[in-house]
């Protein structure tokens, strides 16, 4: 199917470990037909490049406001005005905490105050962090602000660990996207 005949998904990654997931993702969503815009956080660059994404997606990869792009409106206004769905796999503490905030200091902050389509998060982090009491604050003003989650799963972690924390499987999100953008339509 030739991409973009099933609308735009602008793709926010954050420095997770989780991060290499997102390429997976970006990969079986141009599969599926979509638009991928990718928006890589500082942190995210330091587990996937921008090359990763421009290969997989077939777009440029936003990942600071500061570069001269071709367009005439800011980069993050032009990846976000025609999508039809934000997600941001994998969402870090560090990202909940900025957007629950309504802090726009980078790239993906900023694109996520312009979305007007709908936004699904999908956070990865370490269990003690998922359960943090400040954590859960945030996602519940996320929730209320109307923002979709993918909660992570149970399961081995970075760390070496087990709990709570882990980044929802491909077949998970993918679902969770498709059902996403067929309540928009």
């Amino acid at each position: 199917m030739e991409a973009g005949r099933r609308g735009r998904i602008v793709l926010g990654v954050t420095g997770s470990i989780a991060a290499y997931k997102a390429a997976e993702l970006a990969s079986q969503l141009r599969q599926r037909g979509y638009d991928i815009r990718v928006v890589l956080t500082k942190a995210a660059q330091h587990f996937v490049t921008p090359l990763t994404f421009r290969t997989l997606t077939g777009n440029p990869v936003l990942t600071d406001l500061w570069s001269e792009g071709e367009e005439q409106k800011a980069e993050h206004i032009a990846a976000i005005e025609s999508a039809n769905l934000l997600v941001v796999a994998p969402a870090t503490a560090d990202f909940l905490a900025r957007a629950a905030a309504g802090l726009a200091d980078d790239a993906l902050t900023t694109t996520l105050l312009a979305a007007t389509c709908p936004v699904l998060v999908a956070p990865a982090m370490n269990h003690r962090m998922w359960k943090n009491r400040i954590v859960q604050r945030n996602v519940a003003t996320l929730r209320d602000a109307g923002f979709g989650f993918v909660d992570p799963e149970e399961g081995w972690l970075a760390e070496g660990e087990s709990g709570i924390g882990r980044l929802a499987a491909l077949d998970v999100l993918l679902a969770r996207i498709d059902a996403a953008l067929a309540r928009k339509r």
